[in-house]
């Protein structure tokens, strides 16, 4: 057996426990059905960097680990979208075709490189009724798991699962899906993460022609307000005043360079 030889199988191990503990080191992500559509949340303290962007009229994606990493897919997918919806038709375009080209260049990379991406990522895509909804997970080797009702990614995706499994329910309006998907984000006991901190959008299957809406400002602040699964205050801070919302605190300090994992 030659100097330094490592199986195959430790090879893989290796390179699988290193993707791991980079996503894990990342903020979890929350998508998840809702009347109207599918709604994306994700804890996210930089205002240049998304973790939620729309790939293509009825697509979203949303993704955690290493910025950098994740950027690189979203962009190939749209230019994928683009290319089949221009030189076919834009129904040609659908989540299934993008969660398997993805899947495609998650396993090929974890197989071929040294290195595997630390990424995993949500591919969604809004139906004309709820049963038409679709929601793909994949992971850093290329695996698609099709999810129903919701998805959980990131360094907490297992508590944050169980939480939703507690909550959810078919049919929920916005403001409810989204109290929902908060309750689930935020630790027992622990404090939300304020406004300014959130990333939040939607598609939304009774807008015409493009679907994904980004939810900030007064909106976000309105269905906050809304949301009927809100977790109790915490012991050390003030309940707000009926219709006051508490104000935004200022980032924790993450890296906005991309090296980071979001």
């Amino acid at each position: 057996m030659p100097f330094g030889y490592a199986s195959p199988e430790q090879i893989m191990r290796d390179k699988a426990d290193y993707a791991r503990k980079g996503i894990a080191r990342g903020r979890s992500v929350v998508v998840l059905q809702y009347e109207d559509g599918i709604l994306f949340v994700a804890p996210n303290p930089s205002r240049a960097l998304h973790k939620i962007s729309e790939i293509y009229d009825r697509i979203g994606f949303a993704a955690v680990g290493r910025y950098n990493e994740f950027e690189e897919l979203r962009l190939g997918g749209i230019r994928y979208a683009d290319i089949n919806g221009y030189t076919y038709d834009r129904s040609d375009v659908t989540g299934r075709g993008l969660a398997n080209l993805y899947a495609s260049n998650l396993g090929r990379i974890f197989t071929e490189s040294i290195k595997s991406l630390e990424v995993e990522v949500v591919v969604a895509e809004v139906g004309d009724t709820p049963d038409g909804d679709a929601i793909y997970r994949l992971t850093f080797d290329g695996s698609v798991f099709d999810e129903h009702g919701f998805a959980a990614m990131g360094g907490q995706a297992e508590a944050v699962a169980t939480r939703l499994k507690e909550h959810y329910r078919e049919g929920m309006p916005l403001a409810e899906a989204l109290g929902v998907a908060l309750t689930a984000l935020t630790e027992p006991g622990g404090e939300r993460p304020p406004v300014a901190q959130l990333e939040v959008a939607v598609l939304d299957r009774t807008r015409e022609h493009r679907k994904f809406q980004r939810l900030t400002g007064p909106r976000l602040e309105r269905l906050l307000s809304q949301g009927t699964a809100t977790p109790p205050p915490a012991a050390d801070s003030a309940p707000a005043e009926p219709g006051e919302t508490p104000p935004p605190t200022a980032p924790d300090g993450d890296m906005d360079d991309g090296s980071s994992p979001l």
